[in-house]
Order: structure tokens, then C-alpha cells, then sequence
């Protein structure tokens, strides 16, 4: 159907996982895709971006706590595609500690990621999305852990929470300036990715930790990337264009118990 055809959408954390399911989906969907991750994942990176068709990818590299990175990126953006329309804030990371075990160093670092860089992100997309005069859509990657306490991954829940929140602000903000910029949030169960895996691997019996975790989701299993890639797409498009400041809960009917 080429839902976002003629757009173009810049995903972060985008060399695997849900950023990669997400940067594919929208592609084959009719968008360019800016495909960018940290330093480390050029590789990766840049398989994805020359993977998504002739002229339709571009990688390039974002440490998304850095503020210096988001105005390359952006200036990047627009000197390539001319425009962006889509802004997925998608990077992100976990430690899985609880408040007694985790270091404030630890604390700052999954803050830094998880809220300074959706910051960052919804800062300079607003900036570039009105530079080209774009009704533009930035979706930010949150987390059920943003709705709900975990106590194992006290720091992550903190973020994504402030996320959410951010998120509404953000909404609110650009509906004031009649900018025509949209700003929504996702919340994902465990989804298949390495974070879930590594989540699992932390425990003492990692086989044991992925059912409680499957036990958890009502409807029984682990989600997969393009679940949420599906609802990226959605948001992405023109289909939502009355949605803003709205979270979209994908998690199986977790949150509704």
C-alpha cells in the first residue's frame, strides 16, 4: 500500500532489534530511511541502510546522548533526503538492577540513553522538522515498564515512565504552535530482541527467567520486532493524523490485569 510513501523517517538504535524491524517496515512502506546507531555499529548500520533499496537508506552514526551527534544528524538528514517526516526515538538500553544494587553511575547511564536522548531527539526533530516545513510524526519508544513497577529494572522503568510524560509535553507543546508535528509513545512487552535475552541472561537460571517473563503477557508469548513495528508504520502515516500525546500499549493485555 506504500502507507508512508514520500516520506522520510530517521530511526535511532536502528542496527537491530525493534529499530531494525522498524527501519525495514517503513521502507518497504515507501519511506527513506535514516538509519542510525552508536559507534560500534557502523557495520551493522550500514548493511541495514544498503539493504532497504536503491536511494531509499542512509547510515548515519548517533551516540544519542550527544548533542553534537542529533545536529549532525539532522544536517545530514536534510542534506540528503532534503526533508524528515519521522522521527523514531527507539535507542535504548536496560541494567537489570534494583534499587539497592544498582550504582548512581549505572543510574545516570540508563537515564542518559533511555530519557536524555528521547530529549535530545524530540528537541532537534521538532527543529528540522520545521526547517522543511514538514507535518511531521515523532514516536518515542517507551516501554511497559513506563506503565507499571518492576523492581528488577528500576532505572529502565524510570526512564521509559519519564518518557511517557515527556512525550504528552511534547504533544501539547507543538499542538500549541500549530506546528503540525505529532509526538506519540509506544509501550512494548518482552519482545524477542537481545535486551530480553540479555535481561534473561542476567538471571541465575535464564531458561526460567523467559517463562516468567512469557507467563507474564496474557496471551502467552514474547512479541516480536515487527509487532511493534507495525504501530511505528501506523504512526508514521497519515492514518493517525488525529493522534498525539496518545500511548500505544502493545503487551499481550499485561498492563489490563
Amino acid at each position: 500500500m506504500k502507507r508512508v510513501e514520500g516520506k522520510v523517517a530517521l530511526v535511532t538504535g536502528a542496527a537491530g532489534g525493534l529499530g531494525s524491524a522498524a527501519a525495514r517496515m517503513l521502507a518497504r512502506e515507501g519511506a527513506k530511511v535514516v538509519v542510525t546507531d552508536r559507534k560500534g555499529r557502523e557495520k551493522e548500520g550500514q548493511e541495514l541502510a544498503a539493504s532497504l533499496g536503491e536511494g531509499a537508506g542512509l547510515f548515519v552514526p548517533l551516540d544519542v546522548t550527544k548533542e553534537a551527534d542529533w545536529a549532525h544528524a539532522m544536517e545530514r538528514t536534510l542534506a540528503h533526503f532534503g526533508r524528515l517526516d519521522v522521527l523514531v526515538n527507539n535507542a535504548g538500553m536496560g541494567i537489570p538492577k534494583d534499587i539497592e544494587s544498582l550504582s548512581l553511575e549505572e543510574w545516570r547511564l540508563v537515564h542518559a540513553v533511555n530519557l536524555d536522548g528521547v530529549f535530545l531527539g524530540c528537541q532537534h526533530g521538532i527543529r528540522a522538522m520545521r526547517q522543511c516545513g514538514a507535518k511531521g510524526s515523532i514516536i518515542n519508544v517507551s516501554s511497559v515498564a513506563g506503565l507499571m513497577g518492576v523492581p528488577t529494572i528500576v532505572a529502565y522503568g524510570s526512564a521509559k515512565g519519564a518518557v511517557r510524560m515527556l512525550t504528552k509535553s511534547v504533544a501539547l507543546h507543538c499542538a500549541s504552535k500549530g506546528y503540525g508535528i505529532r509526538c506519540n509513545s509506544i509501550h512494548p512487552t518482552f519482545i524477542e530482541t537481545d535486551m530480553v535475552t540479555a535481561l534473561a541472561n542476567a538471571s541465575s537460571d535464564p531458561a526460567r527467567a523467559r517463562a516468567a517473563m512469557t507467563r507474564s503477557i496474557p496471551l502467552g508469548r514474547l512479541g516480536e520486532p515487527d509487532d511493534i513495528a507495525y504501530a511505528v508504520v501506523y504512526l508514521a502515516s497519515d492514518e493517525s493524523k488525529l493522534m498525539t500525546g496518545a500511548e500505544f500499549v502493545i503487551d499481550g493485555g499485561a498492563t489490563a490485569q
